[in-house]
């Protein structure tokens, strides 16, 4: 333990001493190294180890909070005491003893990234900057990023609830930019991360993540400009999951749900999507990047059916608005520190595989686009309306993929867009990413099979047979 019970309980009956419903103390022990290689050499290599606790207190839908940088004793109750002045009630809140710590059971990473010398980590990226050059002379800048992540906390409640967590991430980053004798430059990337140690890194095949980056880049150069109109669109699985992540996820989270900012509010038990479409959010996943044992208020992560065979099944929940909505709480309280509270957040959010053989839903398709990679993109969490674009992109002519294009928007309603899929493929591709949300960022991974959309309105140059 970070600090004695007896302390846990005394920093959360002096949150309560003014009043309140319930009382919380969160600790954090993190420690991350960050490296950046960029024109053949280290740009940069950051390490750093942050100690603290984040101590809050809610009096019905308020919330009160704190923090402070230190574990100290006197330091700890002096910030208790402060969120308990912002309550001016006439009897202390209750607080239960605390309990013994609830087992994590949850596998931690072999081999402490951490512990593992710099000067590895650093071949690893001049490896991968090496491969990255070596794939064409077009290609013009490299930036190889590795960075990894060891986590300890701690989270003791009014409620006499105890759990302690230990997380453990690592992740490399290739980005490539390519140009050609006509100045158009284009750049790729690739990525892969992972809830796991070091022994992942060891398993990456770095040179081919590298020269992937460096293909998406130099693909893109001689890359007809898209077409645009309406047409069939089929994501790949390789695509990432940025159409279930945005589109939809953000909608299927509950403290939007409550402030009237979510198309899916008030829709429990209505079909939102196609029978072929079926949404997960799943904290379990063992080694996915958005995996932890706890959420950040403690509560064990599940797997949640969102919207099962189209129809919406509920919610992603975090403690206050689980409460507010009179629904349980679904391991999605999270925070990006000990500087932050929670809020409901993704953990792991796909839809599920289907059954159609992912060669068939291409070969089925007389003429459209097919989305390769997706880039960034923006959502109306409110009414469900998005613009995407598209990184990678192909025609797709007579059944078969052919050309690559470039420049092409992807436009349309969320919800809308679900409800018009017609083919789910078997397969299942993964993306990592760092979701941000009121001034907080976390990590996730998205996941998608290969899915058609017969109809969606594509940004590009008008073709005259559209």
């Amino acid at each position: 333990m970070m600090i004695s019970k007896t302390l846990m309980e005394d920093i959360l009956a002096g949150a309560l001493q003014n009043g309140g419903d319930f009382a919380e103390v969160y600790l954090e022990d993190r420690t991350v190294n960050n490296l950046v290689n960029e024109e053949h050499k280290l740009e940069s290599a950051i390490s750093g180890r942050t100690v603290g606790a984040g101590i809050r207190l809610v009096l019905g839908e308020r919330t009160y909070y704190a923090y402070c940088s230190t574990l100290d004793p006197q330091t700890l109750l002096g910030c208790a005491r402060s969120v308990s002045r912002a309550l001016r009630e006439e009897r202390p809140g209750l607080l239960r003893e605390i309990l013994a710590a609830e087992p994590a059971g949850c596998p931690e990473g072999r081999i402490a990234p951490d512990g593992v010398d710099s000067r590895i980590k650093q071949m690893l990226l001049s490896r991968a900057d090496q491969s990255c050059w070596a794939v064409d002379g077009r290609i013009r800048q490299v930036k190889a990023v590795y960075g990894d992540l060891s986590q300890h906390v701690e989270i003791a409640n009014s409620l006499g609830q105890f759990v302690e967590d230990h997380r453990v991430r690592t992740k490399l980053i290739v980005q490539a930019l390519a140009r050609n004798d006509d100045g158009v430059v284009q750049t790729g990337y690739d990525a892969e991360g992972s809830s796991s140690g070091f022994e992942f890194i060891q398993g990456l095949d770095v040179e081919a993540l590298a020269r992937r980056a460096a293909r998406r880049a130099l693909l893109m150069l001689d890359a007809r400009r898209a077409p645009a109109g309406r047409m069939p669109v089929v994501m790949g699985a390789e695509a990432g999951g940025t159409m279930v992540h945005e589109a939809c996820g953000h909608g299927l989270e509950a403290d939007l749900v409550l402030k009237k900012m979510s198309v899916y509010a008030g829709r429990i038990g209505e079909k939102v999507a196609s029978e072929k479409v079926t949404v997960l959010d799943d904290g379990t996943l063992a080694g996915r990047y958005g995996t932890d044992c706890f959420d950040d208020e403690g509560t064990r992560t599940h797997r949640n059916m969102l919207i099962e065979n189209g129809v919406l099944k509920g919610y992603m929940a975090d403690r206050l608005s689980a409460g507010q909505l009179g629904i349980a709480q679904t391991g999605n309280g999270r925070r990006e520190s000990f500087r932050h509270k929670p809020i409901t957040r993704m953990t792991n959010t796909m839809i599920a595989p289907g059954t159609d053989d992912p060669a068939r839903i291409i070969g089925d398709t007389r003429r459209g686009l097919y989305v390769a990679r997706m880039g960034g993109g923006q959502v109306n969490t409110a009414n469900g309306d998005f613009v995407f674009e598209v990184s990678e992109g192909y025609l797709i002519e007579g059944g078969e993929i052919t050309v690559p294009v470039r420049g092409a928007t992807l436009t349309g309603n969320g919800p809308v867009a679900l409800q018009k899929v017609d083919r789910v493929g078997s397969d299942l591709g993964y993306a990592i990413g760092t979701c941000g949300k009121d001034g907080q960022g976390v990590p996730v991974a998205d996941a998608q099979p290969t899915i058609r959309i017969p109809e969606l309105v594509v940004g590009g140059v008008i073709d005259e047979e559209n």
